[in-house]
């Protein structure tokens, strides 16, 4: 078996109408193959052309949904036989925000948020890693949040499924330090685009454009953690020393 290098190999977005998950990809797909995993209904040709134009070999649409258990497992062998080679670099992009006030009083939103944002991500990428240990090399990238840091009143089931996120990839990062598998974990702040549209922006805010430029620097530069903007890590260390009634308060 050929053991390719994480620069070589196809690349496989989970998620594949993420816009983050798109301009990272696009960032590190010239000359090879990359295939977007998303729903049917979710196709974006605006992807595919910002791919083709990045370098992508050719650019495959694979049917994936995250709520569906074999799908979180299948899919790496799936996107191999569509590549041609195996894949090497993984982008876990996939997720919701939800509905905060629906999921305070409705389980089956609340379900909905934290298995998309924790459980399918924790399955997802186990397999990942597993499927990228057979090639002896890879990439993986996943993204937590600010919003998991320290959990806010306005959105705690969304963010206590990235905190449980966000320690998972952190172990997950320290267990596979001695490996040829490079696990780079993104913690953006409020992110502005399609996820959050019709929202006011919060303080330190950045594009989706923004955060493939910084996680792509951070790949490059062999940095496993990396905070969007750099100056987010700033505000994370004053967050656990805020007083509890002031951090009731906080908005969303």
């Amino acid at each position: 078996m050929k053991t390719l290098q994480p620069s070589e190999g196809g690349i496989l977005l989970l998620g594949g109408r993420s816009e983050i998950g798109v301009a990272l990809a696009s960032r590190l797909c010239n000359g090879r193959p990359v295939v977007l995993a998303q729903r049917p209904s979710q196709q974006d040709v605006g992807a595919f052309e910002d791919l083709l134009r990045g370098g992508a070999q050719q650019v495959y649409c694979l049917e994936w949904d995250a709520l569906t258990e074999n799908d979180l497992t299948s899919i790496y062998e799936r996107a191999e036989k569509v590549c041609g080679m195996p894949v090497s670099t993984i982008i876990v992009a996939f997720g919701v925000l939800g509905n905060q006030h629906k999921a305070e009083r409705d389980p089956k939103e609340a379900y909905r948020i934290a298995y998309t944002d924790y459980t399918a991500q924790v399955v997802t990428i186990t397999a990942a890693i597993e499927y990228l240990r057979k090639h002896t090399h890879g990439l993986l990238v996943a993204f937590s949040s600010i919003a998991g840091w320290r959990v806010r009143r306005g959105n705690y089931v969304y963010g206590s499924a990235k905190a449980g996120l966000d320690g998972f990839l952190s172990g997950l990062i320290d267990a596979t330090h001695k490996e040829k598998i490079n696990v780079v974990m993104a913690r953006p702040g409020f992110v502005i685009g399609r996820m959050t549209q019709g929202m006011d922006p919060a303080i330190m805010s950045s594009t989706a454009e923004q955060v493939a430029a910084e996680v792509y620097q951070a790949i490059r530069s062999g940095k496993h953690r990396v905070w969007v903007p750099n100056r987010l890590r700033l505000l994370a260390a004053i967050m656990p020393f805020v007083p509890t009634a002031l951090w009731r308060r906080m908005p969303r």
